[in-house]
């Protein structure tokens, strides 16, 4: 099965952020490299990993808009994994240079979901694509209504519905 193109162009001048010229969607994206220490006996990058690198690209996305997770966590969050998916098309293996592209996809009452497209920097292979999705949590770890922090930048990240 062809995955669907993911075709990045710059959004608004600002290297930081793409639109996917194919969805309209707009992502965050990092760069990064595969070190050594993330490759498995056959010289590629092993898969779990990637969970590094979606994490990367949430973390890097959440500062880069004036949220990083500690101060959200400050304020008495945190916010678990409860459901995940990767599939990949390419693998990646060592120094291989990737784009990380992450956008905030759903808002629920108490949860958030990211998706992720990787890509390899240098041929702009797909890599692959995936999701991770989050429940709110207060200290007490108790499921809570996603933080006004956390919605706020879901409301204005640069499109959260295509344009």
């Amino acid at each position: 099965m062809r995955p669907e193109p993911f075709a990045p162009r710059i959004y608004n001048g600002d290297e930081r952020f793409v639109r996917d010229e194919t969805t309209g969607w707009i992502y965050h994206r990092v760069f990064n490299r595969a070190l050594y220490a993330d490759t498995d006996r056959s010289g590629i990058v092993y898969h779990a990993n990637y969970l590094r690198y979606f994490e990367l690209g949430r973390a890097s996305l959440m500062r880069d808009v004036g949220f990083p997770y500690a101060e959200i966590e400050d304020s008495g969050y945190v916010y678990p994994i409860v459901d995940l998916a990767l599939k990949y098309f390419q693998p990646l293996v060592y120094d291989s240079p990737m784009w990380i592209h992450t956008r905030p996809a759903d808002l629920e009452r108490v949860r958030v979901k990211f998706e992720y497209v990787i890509l390899h920097a240098e041929t702009a292979d797909l890599v692959c694509k995936g999701h991770t999705q989050h429940c709110a949590l207060n200290a007490k770890g108790v499921p809570t209504a996603v933080d006004p922090i956390t919605v706020k930048t879901w409301k204005t990240f640069p499109n959260t519905i295509k344009t």
